[in-house]
């Protein structure tokens, strides 16, 4: 059985479920933080990187068919078109084989992916854990997720019904501002604190704390 280790350690842990009890003094609200190594393992990107570089060979094998059969000499043999097909198979299977071994490493493949779909990825991730954990998961839909995912350098906030009503977007741009910033610098637990107190003062503007709400969703933080 192989161990994965752990993104924080049990201090940070701590810290960062403290700052969510803390940020819920104030509050109706939930916040719920779930860290996420990653949030797809873009396999169909490879492929296409693959499937292109199959076609690349086959383009240029289109362009300068001669290529394919570097010992034809063109005097004491030529090249049949069986042949010729033949060394193109060879050819783009060897392309194809490369590219996808090379996008095996991790860190090349996540380079190579565009942004926009790490972007649509991390936001679908968010979205099914917030669907999971989250949503409808409080009397009064006053739940909200920050989702952060590391290898992609992306964070999510997504608000259940009650909040998502009151909050604009954009009112979570601090919040996000003060992940990113930390995380940058490599301090992912101070990130999660200060984004977490960032969207409680949000929360205490819109939804005060009453008297009779319980604490209905766990302050720990999820490590998926």
């Amino acid at each position: 059985m192989v161990m994965v280790q752990a993104t924080l350690s049990p201090a940070e842990h701590a810290a960062i479920a403290a700052a969510v009890t803390a940020a819920e003094t104030t509050t109706d609200g939930e916040i719920v933080t779930i860290v996420a190594r990653q949030s797809d393992a873009y396999h169909d990107v490879a492929l296409h990187y693959a499937v292109a570089a199959m076609l690349a060979v086959t383009a240029l094998g289109a362009i300068r068919p001669g290529w394919l059969t570097p010992f034809d000499n063109g005097w004491e043999h030529e090249a049949s078109l069986a042949e010729t097909l033949f060394a193109l198979l060879i050819a783009q299977t060897i392309a194809f084989l490369a590219v996808r071994l090379l996008l095996a490493w991790r860190p090349l493949l996540l380079a190579l992916t565009p942004a926009a779909t790490k972007a649509r990825r991390v936001r679908r991730r968010a979205l099914d854990a917030f669907r999971v954990g989250t949503e409808r998961r409080t009397a009064g839909h006053e739940g909200v997720l920050l989702y952060l995912s590391l290898d992609e350098h992306r964070a999510e906030i997504v608000a259940d019904a009650a909040v998502h009503a009151q909050v604009a977007p954009e009112r979570w741009g601090q919040a996000m501002a003060t992940l990113v910033a930390a995380i940058r610098e490599g301090r992912t637990a101070d990130g999660l604190i200060g984004a977490v107190a960032a969207i409680g003062a949000v929360l205490t503007q819109v939804l005060p704390k009453t008297l009779d709400n319980p604490n209905e969703l766990p302050d720990r933080v999820i490590e998926l």
